[in-house]
């Protein structure tokens, strides 16, 4: 099996250190640096093409959202997730925005951080629970006009973290059927994947029904 390389953020040394080698001893993970701002973050990353860079949202010189943001521009194969003890929607909005995979918290086992880095690298974005709870709850002005009335009920179930699977048994389509209304939809709503999508059905007052 081939290692998940991984990059590993934060502006505290010891917070870094200690992360890398909780997962470097993984199976499945392999760490190709640590980084303790966003400015080295990049200039790392250009160098060592991680897969999955952990990056935590505070930082001096350039936070972890404007590195998020250079690196989605630089290494569009790249995930990153951010790891962060600030439990804040500004953040988690300003993130996932920026084009972040996932937002976990610091209290993950190592054993849960490896196996969320192993999802996030098979393109499945990990929340943290309570922050996906509230992204569900948390409704604004209603949209999705520019989509049918199926897909806006899959929008749903995708914001809902259900897979193409789920939502086929759901709605009585095939799988196939789903990942083709699921490919309009972000293609009609300019989103990138399933994360962009939850965000924008909360945005839009899609989950308050």
């Amino acid at each position: 099996m081939t290692s998940v390389k991984v990059l590993v953020v934060d502006d505290q040394q010891l917070v870094r250190d200690g992360i890398a080698s909780l997962l470097g001893i993984q199976p499945g993970i392999e760490v190709v640096g640590i980084a303790a701002d966003g400015a080295e973050a990049v200039a790392k990353a250009l160098a060592s093409a991680p897969d999955v860079v952990l990056m935590d949202v505070r930082m001096p010189g350039m936070d972890g959202v404007e590195a998020t943001r250079e690196l989605r521009r630089e290494l569009p194969a790249c995930r990153v997730v951010m790891l962060t003890t600030f439990d804040d929607d500004e953040y988690v909005t300003q993130a996932l925005r920026a084009g972040a995979s996932g937002y976990l918290l610091k209290d993950l086992g190592a054993v849960d951080l490896a196996a969320a880095v192993r999802l996030t690298h098979a393109g499945v974005a990990p929340l943290a629970a309570g922050i996906a709870a509230r992204l569900a709850a948390a409704p604004k002005d209603h949209g999705g006009g520019a989509l049918t009335a199926r897909e806006v009920e899959i929008l749903r179930l995708v914001a809902k973290g259900a897979t193409n699977r789920e939502i086929g048994l759901a709605l009585f389509v095939s799988e196939g059927t789903v990942k083709n209304h699921v490919s309009r939809m972000l293609s009609r709503l300019g989103l990138r994947d399933r994360t962009q999508a939850a965000i924008y059905a909360r945005e839009h007052g899609l989950l308050s029904d």
